[in-house]
């Protein structure tokens, strides 16, 4: 028995460390998100100000309005990915 419970501390510390390498990928790739994102935006902004008819307009805001809440959304994963990688 004392040999299992030696390992449970080095299989915790173990899977800590897997759980920070996987929370560190996933910053990563949320920041690459954001990037994108960004470009979006971006280029929904200008399309919004540009002379449109107004079928093209309302497609050019559901881009802004869905580019805006992808983004919030990431913002939100990234807030959490935080908190999980002070752990």
């Amino acid at each position: 028995m004392a040999g299992k419970r030696g390992l449970q501390p080095k299989a915790k510390l173990q899977e800590k460390a897997k759980v920070q390498e996987d929370v560190a990928h996933l910053r990563v790739l949320a920041h690459d998100l954001s990037n994108a994102l960004e470009a979006i935006l971006q280029a929904s902004y200008l399309l919004s100000h540009g002379k449109l008819e107004t079928e093209s307009k309302r497609w050019a805001h559901l881009i802004e309005k869905s580019s805006e809440d992808a983004a919030r959304i990431n913002r939100e994963m990234r807030k959490l990915m935080r908190s999980l990688g002070e752990e």
